[in-house]
């Protein structure tokens, strides 16, 4: 892989080019070799491109910041340990279950937010399901006969239905469906951001109105498509394709760089149970305080070493580091060190060093001489 990565300018353009490669490989075998192409979505086909290169320069990326780094390393640590492999699978089914389909965190703060986020998340990923699927041949309908439709996935045939049954309406109804959803949600979204005045403050609007502006955008449009070829005999449906089409294509290219990123890493959220409960909800990590159990052990050790690789390696003068105390205890050490008390912790080894090189000192506490030689050392040299 070493080697592989050296003929590359950098890992994403690396991990960037295999995804080109196997997307490539798979549309060749879900066209049967491009034998089957539609042409009419080729701005889908290659903005789908844009968005699944965009998604991996922004995973690694992701994955290369410390503190990510740190959780797959222990991820991966703790997988391939065959003691922990049924806590494992039981830690992702209930993280699959209860924060990916039905996304209980969210329902924690509220009915409404949670209908609204569940419907946007779930609208969002069955379109792009099925977007990739039409737009890469991935799946295609084949006509057996007059009554009869078959499901092509990926060169097998699979199941047939009749093409005004119950099975053959959902499938083929299956972006208004999940329009359908998005618009609720969408809506609901919008009405509470515009009404919340305490949202109002925090708000940015690029940052947070501009994808519920695409996603409504993207949906009416869609919408109008079904409406215009059902109820208005294709009226203006040349028009309404190519506008839908654009904001479409708008959209795929955004994803990856915007608000709704963080829908392909919320996953990672079944490496908190995994990793970090010995025993589910219960604490395991003694205080080197006040002795009371405050956190988990891995997950300390953890944070130490991402600390340290940032060079945060903050060790007090009995060979404890911040992170070895609960946040009662932390706090008082915080608090007695910058009045300058003595405390039977002991005291930190030094003030936290900034990325410009200049010390914070604590409360009460004058700056060393050392500071201000050189401060006028480089004055001067300036």
């Amino acid at each position: 892989m070493e080697r592989l990565e050296r003929s590359f300018y950098s890992k994403a353009s690396m991990y960037s080019f295999i995804v080109v490669v196997v997307l490539f490989m798979l549309m060749w075998i879900g066209t049967g070799q491009f034998s089957h192409m539609d042409w009419m979505l080729f701005g889908y086909m290659v903005s789908s491109f844009i968005f699944f290169i965009g998604i991996t320069v922004r995973l690694t990326s992701w994955l290369m910041r410390p503190a990510t780094y740190e959780v797959v390393k222990r991820s991966i640590k703790n997988m391939k340990t065959k003691k922990r492999q049924k806590r494992n699978f039981k830690a992702i089914a209930k993280t699959l279950i209860d924060n990916i389909i039905l996304q209980k965190f969210i329902f924690k703060r509220g009915w409404y937010r949670g209908i609204q986020h569940w419907l946007i998340a779930w609208g969002c990923i069955g379109s792009l399901a099925i977007t990739f699927g039409l737009t890469f041949g991935w799946m295609h309908f084949k006509l057996i006969n007059a009554e009869t439709y078959q499901m092509v996935v990926f060169g097998i045939p699979t199941i047939s239905m009749h093409p005004d049954g119950i099975l053959a309406s959902m499938i083929f109804e299956g972006l208004n469906i999940t329009a359908a959803m998005l618009l609720v949600g969408v809506i609901m979204a919008l009405v509470r951001r515009i009404g919340n005045n305490d949202l109002k403050v925090t708000q940015r609007a690029e940052f947070d109105l501009f994808p519920l502006y695409l996603l409504l955008a993207m949906t009416v449009t869609g919408l109008a498509l079904t409406v215009s070829y059902k109820l208005l005999s294709g009226w203006m449906h040349p028009e309404l394709a190519l506008i839908h089409q654009i904001t479409v294509v708008v959209f795929l290219v955004y994803f990856p760089f915007g608000k709704l990123f963080h829908l392909p890493i919320r996953p990672m959220a079944a490496a908190v149970p995994m990793n970090y409960q010995e025993v589910v909800e219960v604490d395991t990590k003694e205080c080197a305080g006040c002795g009371e159990l405050y956190s988990n052990d891995d997950q300390i050790a953890d944070v130490q070493q991402i600390l340290g690789n940032q060079a945060f390696d903050l060790e007090m003068d009995n060979g404890n580091k911040p992170s070895d105390y609960c946040t009662a205890c932390r706090r008082m050490i915080r608090v007695m060190d910058h009045l300058n008390m003595k405390s039977k912790f002991g005291k930190v080894s030094g003030p936290v060093q900034t990325n410009n090189g200049i010390h914070v000192p604590g409360f009460g506490r004058e700056r060393a001489e050392e500071f201000y030689n050189q401060a006028v050392k480089e004055e001067v040299k300036s």
